[in-house]
């Protein structure tokens, strides 16, 4: 009898899997000071909220994620055979991608920054990701569950829909997006690093967010960074090495409190 995982299936589960075993990756060269954005001592010291405690967190929000992943993919299930479903051309699914891509850095753009702005969502639901003032890689989704839900989640299913994507393609896209976000939050430069020569919206441009110099700037994510500059939250910065090893992220500019 032949045993066969469904696309479906595979595309609620396979984010979740890449999401630890990515961070594991990430978590193996955390002890390394050469790479790191900021200490150990400093992520120790800065953050807010004890790794058991985010580990939870992550949990929740993936566990809710698969909910809504099982609804929409029966909801919006066809009866297309797997052989139809594989029949679209690499410019399709290139064109799938980039649609999808586009419109989770829309939604998350203005979601981000609305959070930001209103100072009562602020206070009690996305002050909650930014106890990570010194981000790690498996700390990336560690959000209030209702941040979760709207940002990540809802974000990501109207990226599934718009796009026209099928389950077998969002297997692949939400497993590059997990990538992207944990690499965006790891706290590391490595040397290589091919999201670092690709994406403008990296490791360290997050970071600056994450900074109490940068908590209007940079609310791009996870892909690209052009809402930020055609809105004038784009902060440059630039990366420069420290005599104990790593690197420090230094604004380019002067920022003054409102």
């Amino acid at each position: 009898m032949e045993f066969k995982l469904s696309d479906e299936f595979l595309g609620t589960v396979a984010p979740l899997v890449v999401y630890w075993l990515y961070s594991g990756f990430y978590v193996l060269f955390g002890s390394n000071e050469k790479y790191r954005l900021h200490s150990k001592t400093e992520e120790d010291d800065k953050n807010l909220v004890s790794k058991r405690t985010v580990v939870k967190g992550v949990l929740l929000q993936q566990a809710i994620q698969s909910v809504v992943a099982i609804i929409l993919f029966t909801v919006t299930g066809s009866d297309e055979s797997p052989t139809t479903n594989g029949n679209h051309s690499l410019f399709d699914l290139g064109r799938q991608f980039l649609t999808a891509m586009v419109v989770l850095d829309t939604w998350q753009y203005f979601m981000h920054r609305y959070m930001h702005q209103n100072k009562f969502l602020y206070r009690h639901i996305h002050s909650l990701h930014h106890r990570l003032v010194v981000p790690y890689a498996y700390g990336a989704l560690y959000n209030h569950p209702l941040e979760g839900l709207l940002l990540d989640t809802i974000g990501g299913a109207l990226a599934f829909l718009l796009s026209g994507m099928s389950p077998r393609a969002s297997i692949f896209f939400f497993s590059f997006a997990t990538i992207k976000t944990v690499d965006d939050h790891c706290g590391l430069w490595l040397p290589g690093n091919l999201f670092h020569i690709f994406f403008r919206n990296n490791s360290a441009y997050h970071d600056v967010h994450h900074q109490l110099y940068g908590t209007k700037y940079n609310y791009s994510q996870p892909f690209f960074v052009v809402w930020d500059k055609i809105l004038g939250t784009h902060m440059p910065f630039t990366l420069e090495k420290r005599e104990n090893g790593g690197f420090e992220v230094r604004p380019v500019k002067v920022v003054k409190d409102d």
